[in-house]
């Protein structure tokens, strides 16, 4: 199964020296059943596409947590064994859930398949997009439309031999 780990620059150094993504359990994203019912899709690319951008704003959260982080959205694309990820059901549909699974075991960053992360020309729009996920996340359109403008970005892809010189960055 493929899980979207939202991290931060910061995190994904730790993840880099420490060679594990986490010990479990700890909460990622994925194509769960919830997820396919509200994008209403059948197309894999689009609901795992659907699943990244639900890490990336779960990312935002990691930086509103690390003012010190640099102001970039970090997801580490990784396969898991089936059943090393499950919903959480007593989340069910609720909105601010879709997608969102619990790994419960350790994760080597060996196993990841690609990292995906914010240019450096989205900082400022990231910045303001942390600042505003808790006015939006309370219904405030002008907070989300500002987390929208984080949204336009597109992640870039990177190998995980890349890791060292993104890590690098930080």
């Amino acid at each position: 199964m493929r899980v979207y780990v939202p991290l931060t620059l910061p995190g994904l150094a730790e993840a880099h020296r420490t060679g594990e993504l986490g010990t479990g359990p700890f909460v990622a994203y994925a194509v769960t059943p919830a997820l396919r019912e509200w994008y209403l899709s059948d197309d894999i690319e689009e609901l795992e596409y659907a699943a990244l951008n639900r890490a990336a704003l779960a990312s935002l959260r990691q930086l509103a947590a690390d003012p010190g982080a640099p102001r970039r959205r970090v997801v580490v694309a990784v396969d898991v064994p089936d059943g090393a990820a499950m919903p959480d059901p007593d989340r069910g549909l609720d909105p601010a859930a879709l997608g969102e699974v619990r790994v419960t075991g350790p994760v080597p960053l060996a196993k990841a398949a690609a990292v995906h992360a914010d240019a450096d020309d989205a900082e400022e729009d990231v910045a303001a997009a942390v600042t505003a996920v808790p006015a939006a996340d309370e219904g405030d359109d002008d907070a989300q439309f500002v987390v929208d403008g984080a949204e336009d970005h597109e992640l870039l892809w990177y190998a995980t031999q890349e890791i060292p010189a993104l890590v690098g960055l930080v």
